[in-house]
């Protein structure tokens, strides 16, 4: 049975404007459905199925879109903040239902992934899944194979359980330390608090990958792209 929604809400989705913005194009008599001008925002529409025009240009609709960002340092993994950018103020052009599949902090650059599908993100971010996610990180001090062992056998980071083994790689070894590290959980601040447990610091990370989606080397810090169509089946998978 086709799913029928709010003509607002359908706007506002497609990323027309605020719900407030596009319920004013609509009592313009700006919007028409199936060649009609309609002047209520409360009707009801099938979006897979009526034509929905603004200004006699039709208003394509996607039930479901999904952006890879690259990350910058200095704005949060949110919807909304009121002290810093969020990653939707970096996509600007999105649509207002997007939101990020889990969190980078503020100083964490790289991949994030930024969807409305609701589904696709639960199954990413359950615990009981154990999606890999591949960072790469500058280190003050010098890491060891020691410390590989140590981070294979998982770490008491002051939580109730260790963490799960994670693999760790030295890229460069010297005073300041070069790695990639891939862990299957996403507890809060996991990697910094892991090299803290080996009396390490993190100057510098950045994520890689999650699960099946890599970084696209060729987005510079900051811009973004919308997944191809074999990158969301294989997530999916």
């Amino acid at each position: 049975m086709d799913k029928k929604i709010r003509l607002d809400k359908f706007l506002a989705d497609m990323g027309l404007g605020t719900r407030s913005e596009v319920k004013a194009l609509v009592k313009k008599g700006q919007i028409s459905v199936n060649n009609a001008a309609v002047r209520q925002p409360e009707l009801k529409i099938s979006p897979a199925i009526d034509n929905v025009c603004y200004n006699g240009e039709r208003i394509s609709y996607a039930e479901f879109e999904y952006y890879m960002l690259n990350k910058p340092a200095g704005c949060v993994s949110a919807t909304e903040d009121r002290m810093h950018k969020t990653v939707l103020d970096v996509i600007q052009s999105a649509r207002k239902d997007l939101f990020p599949v889990g969190r980078l902090d503020i100083d964490t650059e790289g991949l994030l992934l930024l969807t409305n599908d609701g589904e696709l993100a639960h199954r990413l971010l359950s615990p009981r899944h154990h999606v890999p996610k591949t960072y790469y990180a500058k280190i003050d001090g010098l890491v060891t194979s020691e410390d590989c062992g140590k981070f294979a056998a998982g770490l008491d980071i002051g939580e109730k359980q260790n963490t799960l083994p994670a693999a760790l790689q030295v890229l460069i070894a010297g005073d300041v330390s070069e790695i990639t590290v891939t862990i299957t959980e996403g507890k809060y601040h996991q990697v910094k608090r892991m090299f803290e447990a080996v009396g390490k610091q993190v100057l510098y990370l950045k994520r890689l990958s999650m699960g099946s989606l890599s970084l696209d080397k060729a987005l510079a810090t900051g811009e973004y792209r919308k997944l191809t169509p074999e990158e969301i089946a294989e997530l999916k998978d």
